[in-house]
């Protein structure tokens, strides 16, 4: 959510950098509303000031045994009590009605952002790694002979319906491996703090990162008000909900294993075929909490973390700075990073790192207390895909192809299945 002051003192700034996002500049509608409001405010507490003060003066009046100016004031003082409950009323009405337009409202991007309009205006920043040359042609990870036996996207569809798949033996082992091996990489060498978090949350829980109110159709709700994560960032992230911390404790630098859930509205006909697109998927998310005057550089800390994972694995990739219409709603800057997948012959996301500034904190109330003894500040927020478990699983399947339909997997994986190297033609591991 944004600073109203900052829209009170530059309304054309803020207009500038809304507009970068194709919308509309937004400043005269809010200050219309906030001027209301806080002429509400003042209007209750001037007829606060004139209730308190006839309430002074009944007591007088009855001692003086003036009857006559004793009703007076005491209707008067009924009066404005009525007044001062309207007019608060009112106040709390447009209060709210403020509150729910910058709600809707998107973050602000930084100006090193790119301006565009949608994913063909974002800029690449790196590529690492060079896509392996066949001498066949290679095929999607679905088609792969050893990868068939143990990828069910018909026991799916029977269990649940589309966008969902059943993994079975070797290639639900390396799908577990591929987990294990990024949680155990962000903890041992990249300093974060494994966390296991829930994942049905409470509705203020998706306000406070931005889900909602905007984008309710793209989660779950149950019938009793929880929603289906659909990233472990609305778990983390809300772990400062509501907090003061100290500065010392910051940066907090978290990492979760969980299951997610999207509805994948808007997606239709997109990436139906294969894992890349399910309604039920796994990640492994980062996320940090940080000082103001550290989010920038804690942003390409991440990236490297998410990269270094992918470089590990052997896998090629490319890094993106996503354009200004292409960004989250949430985010300040994105850096997305595509890996290589020989079977669509084209590079697809695989993390996506974002810094929101002081976005979520302002949703979330999530402060921090300054070591020099000021007054708390907004903290800022950061999150990441460390990685998307099925997306890399399917990297890993198609780029170590083999001409019959075996996998060679990556030597970072091999101690995670128990030593072996090779997803055979018939589905075995050995």
């Amino acid at each position: 959510m944004h600073d109203i002051r900052a829209i009170r003192e530059n309304p054309a700034e803020f207009d500038a950098a809304l507009s970068r996002r194709n919308g509309k500049g937004a400043s005269d509608a809010i200050l219309a509303l906030d001027e209301a409001r806080r002429a509400k405010i003042a209007a209750a507490e001037g007829a606060q000031a004139e209730q308190n003060k006839a309430s002074k003066e009944v007591g007088a009046a009855k001692a003086k045994g003036d009857e006559a100016e004793f009703e007076r004031l005491r209707a008067l003082v009924g009066e404005k009590k009525a007044e001062v409950a309207q007019m608060q009323t009112e106040a709390k009405e447009l209060d709210a009605q403020l509150t729910a337009m910058l709600m809707e409202l998107p973050n602000l991007p930084f100006d090193d952002v790119p301006d565009g309009a949608d994913e063909a205006d974002n800029v690449e920043l790196r590529r690492w790694g060079t896509p392996a040359t066949y001498d066949f042609t290679p095929k999607q990870h679905y088609e792969l002979a050893g990868v068939i036996p143990g990828m069910d996207f018909e026991a799916g569809a029977k269990l649940s319906g589309t966008r969902f798949v059943v993994l079975s033996g070797a290639v639900a082992r390396i799908h577990r491996a591929l987990a294990q091996f990024m949680l155990d990489t962000h903890v041992d060498e990249n300093g974060l703090s494994e966390a296991w978090t829930p994942v049905l949350v409470r509705e203020e829980m998706m306000y406070g990162t931005g889900q909602l109110p905007k984008f309710g159709e793209d989660s779950y709700r149950t019938d009793d008000g929880w929603w289906l994560v659909p990233t472990a960032e609305v778990t983390l992230t809300n772990l400062v909900n509501g907090e003061v911390v100290e500065q010392s404790t910051l940066p907090r630098r978290m990492v979760a294993h969980t299951q997610c859930f999207r509805s994948e509205a808007g997606s239709a006909g997109r990436d139906t075929s294969g894992m890349l697109r399910q309604h039920q998927f796994e990640k492994v998310e980062m996320v940090s909490i940080t000082h103001p005057d550290s989010s920038r550089d804690e942003l390409d800390r991440m990236t490297g973390c998410a990269e270094g994972i992918l470089q590990k694995l052997g896998l090629p990739y490319r890094t993106i700075v996503l354009c200004t219409g292409d960004m989250g709603f949430g985010a300040r800057r994105t850096h997305d990073i595509e890996v290589w997948l020989p079977g669509q012959d084209t590079y697809r996301e695989i993390s996506s790192v974002s810094v929101c500034g002081d976005f979520q904190a302002r949703r979330m109330n999530a402060r921090f207390k300054p070591a020099d003894g000021g007054k708390p500040q907004f903290v800022h927020t950061l999150n990441g895909s460390g990685l998307a478990v099925g997306r890399c699983l399917i990297a890993v399947l198609e780029n170590g192809q083999q001409k019959d339909g075996a996998v060679r997997l990556p030597e970072a994986l091999h101690p995670y299945l128990g030593g072996k190297t090779l997803l055979s033609a018939d589905g075995q591991l050995v």
